[in-house]
This record gives structure tokens, sequence and C-alpha cells, in this order.
């Protein structure tokens, strides 16, 4: 049988099967909005978060109409957790085949002048290892499946260095595109690939988090969550056969190109 069509075999087997998504800070935002888009195109969802009293409320609001979705509380910067629920998830279904990494977090107190050591540890704890970490633990199943992929949600400031993000969060999402080119250089071979995904502003809990929050209207203008979530899905629904190495997005409307 010639290479292409044992590709296209492969790929109807997989299409056929249930699919398992694990999504990181499915609690709000970015993650909330990928979780929901993948629920809608037939995705089993598992989604994590730090706070399990949110992530019961938006399990049972993304839950109308019956859609398989189920929620873990976790603190991705601990290694050990994150550990244990990707073998709860492994345990019961058996797979893992998307993680979305969309946790992260930034601080009020993030210019050179007000960084704290405690606040440059939590953003890179939760930033960077925590994607380092779930990308580990999902690793041997999707080596053992010959298939997997994963989403890391970076940021636009992790292409174009910007003062207005700080540098504990620059040269986290910076970290973590390289992390998922370094990736695909190696897992390649095992049939795995990932996706940097770099959204510009959105509008999300995290710009509440900024020295000066942005206005309504500002905010209205941004990439809302929503649009992140379809971007999540179309990378999702590629083929096998298909890696989206990275992806770059922003506003139309984009700040950083009108020095604002």
């Amino acid at each position: 049988m010639d290479i292409e069509k044992q590709e296209t075999i492969r790929e109807k087997i997989v299409s056929s099967k249930t699919r398992i998504a694990w999504v990181t800070g499915g609690g709000t935002g970015i993650g909330k909005a990928g979780a929901q888009a993948l629920l809608a195109d037939g995705w089993t969802v598992v989604i994590s978060g730090r706070r399990a009293d949110v992530l019961k409320g938006v399990a049972d609001e993304l839950d109308a109409g019956g859609k398989p979705v189920e929620a873990m509380a976790l603190d991705v910067s601990n290694a050990d957790d994150v550990t244990k629920v990707a073998q709860a998830i492994l345990a019961k279904h058996g797979r893992i085949d998307l993680l979305v990494n969309s946790a992260g977090v930034n601080l009020p107190k993030r210019s050179w002048e007000d960084v704290t050591q405690d606040g440059w540890d939590q953003i890179v704890d939760i930033n960077l290892n925590g994607v380092m970490y779930c990308m580990r633990a999902v690793l041997p199943a999707m080596r053992a499946q010959k298939d997997g992929c994963i989403i890391n949600v970076a940021s636009w400031a992790g292409r174009i260095v910007s003062k207005m993000t700080g540098p504990a969060y620059t040269a986290t999402k910076h970290a973590v595109l390289a992390l998922t080119h370094s990736f695909n250089m190696d897992e390649c071979v095992n049939g795995l690939r990932a996706c940097c995904l770099s959204p510009g502003e959105v509008a999300t809990d995290i710009m509440k988090n900024r020295p000066v929050p942005p206005s309504d209207e500002v905010m209205a203008r941004m990439l809302q969550p929503d649009d992140l979530g379809k971007t999540i899905a179309f990378i999702a629904s590629m083929p096998p056969h298909v890696c989206i190495n990275e992806v770059l997005i922003s506003p139309t409307w984009n700040r950083s190109f009108l020095a604002m």
C-alpha cells in the first residue's frame, strides 16, 4: 500500500474516533472560548483551571444540550498535579488527542522598575513551566498513539518585544514560541505537531491587570475570545499530516501599529 493511501486510512480512523481535548485555563477568556468551539466541533473536552468553583460553573454552562465537557481543577505550575490530571484523563478516556495550553497570567507591577522576585517567579511558573509540564504530561500517550496536536497560547509579545507587557511576560511568551518550534523539530517523526498561537490584544480579564486598564470602547476594538476560540478549533481540525507551526493574529485596529 502506498504512503498516500496509508495516510488517508489513518486520517479516516482519527476522524471517526472520539476526540479528547484537554484545555488549561479553561475557566475564562481564550481557554473557555476554545473549549466552547471544540465542543461545537464534536470534541470531548476536559477543562482545567485553578478555581474549582469557576470551572464547575463553566462546565455547567457549556454542558447545555448534553455536550461532553468535564472539569478537573489544576494549578499548572505544580508538576505533580499536572501529571495526576493527565493520568486521570487517560485512565477515563484512554487517550488525549489535543492539548490547549491557555493558562496564563500577568501582574500590574510588571516593569523593570516594579517587578518583584515573587512576581517574576509566578509569571514564569505559570506561563512557561506550566506549558512545559502539560506538554511533557501528554507526550508519552501521544507518542504511543502516533498522533496528537498541541496548541500553546503565547502572545504578540512573544514575537515583538513590548514595554506594555513587561519583561517577565514578554520573556515567557518568547520562550513558549521557541518551545513550540523545538517540539515540532523533535516530535514530527512521531506524527505529533504543535502550534504557537500568538494573539495581539484580546478583550479578556487579564486586561484588568494592566497598570492602566483599557476602556470598554478600546476593549470592543480588540480581538474577542470567540475569535481565538474559532482559531483554536480551526487549528485542531487540520488532518494529521498538517502542522500549523505558528499563528500571529491581531485586531485590525492594532494599537502597537498606531503607537498608542
